[in-house]
């Protein structure tokens, strides 16, 4: 990785923070961590699980990941975090949508697992995803972190540090909802469904390495909050300092609160 005076290099608990100057910078050099990754376990496995996330906070680092030449796509089999229940796959929120426009279109990946939210046996979904994630055991995963700290679409009032379920129905709360309003996915607040299906948080934390992207001055209060609180799902994203490989990659924006903690 390229390492400039312009990045600050923080850290929480076993939890990495790089602080870039600018969105592009930050997505460029998540982007840069994970092709590294993908270069090194093409020589230790034939098939390479990758969770991919989505949103806005994600555009910078898929842009730069899907432009970076001589990557080990054909051995990729990706999967996505979480997916809307009863919303059309090309719905403009649509996280299948998202990620053939950004992602599967742009490069030649061995195969991909799509969440099918609109499916009538959800449970069956479920247990299907679930499946094929414990078949091909992923062992990187790029996240985003949401307004309320959640990971996936795991709420604080459903995020589970112990959860059982690997993949599981979840209603979403109202500040998540509101999140993916004003991000301008959807015309109207009514309009973002209340349930979804999401990755659970312990099959989040098996993966052995996180690339975190957040990016943006919506989120510096939550990273704030994740890196300052305790511990507990009341914000899930502060379990990300007991992963021993995870690292957040940060603008200016979202850093904004983080002078009082680190002098950043």
């Amino acid at each position: 990785m390229t390492h400039t005076i312009d990045v600050r290099h923080l850290q929480a608990g076993t939890l990495k923070l790089e602080v870039h100057p600018t969105t592009e910078a930050a997505g460029s050099a998540a982007a840069r961590a994970a092709a590294e990754a993908l270069v090194l376990l093409k020589h230790s496995t034939p098939r390479i699980g990758v969770i991919f996330a989505t949103g806005a906070s994600q555009l910078s680092t898929l842009h730069a990941l899907t432009s970076t030449p001589d990557l080990p796509w054909e051995r990729v089999c990706g999967f996505h975090l979480d997916e809307y229940v009863g919303l059309p796959d090309d719905h403009p929120a649509s996280f299948r949508r998202y990620l053939r426009t950004n992602l599967t279109s742009l490069i030649p990946m061995r195969e991909f697992y799509e969440i099918d939210g609109g499916h009538a046996e959800l449970d069956l979904i479920c247990q299907d995803y679930a499946e094929k994630i414990r078949s091909c055991s992923p062992l990187l995963c790029l996240l985003g972190i949401g307004e309320n700290g959640h990971l996936a679409f795991n709420d604080p009032g459903e995020a589970d540090f112990e959860d059982p379920q690997e993949v599981k129905l979840v209603k979403l709360d109202g500040v998540c909802r509101q999140q993916q309003f004003a991000e301008g996915w959807f015309q109207s607040f009514e309009q973002v469904p209340e349930r979804a299906i999401t990755l659970t948080i312990p099959t989040i934390l098996r993966v052995p390495k996180l690339i975190v992207s957040v990016p943006g001055p919506r989120k510096a209060k939550i990273v704030r909050q994740m890196l300052a609180e305790p511990i507990s799902t009341a914000c899930p994203a502060t379990i990300l300092r007991t992963h021993p490989d995870a690292t957040v990659y940060l603008d200016h924006e979202s850093a904004a609160e983080l002078e009082s903690m680190f002098g950043t």
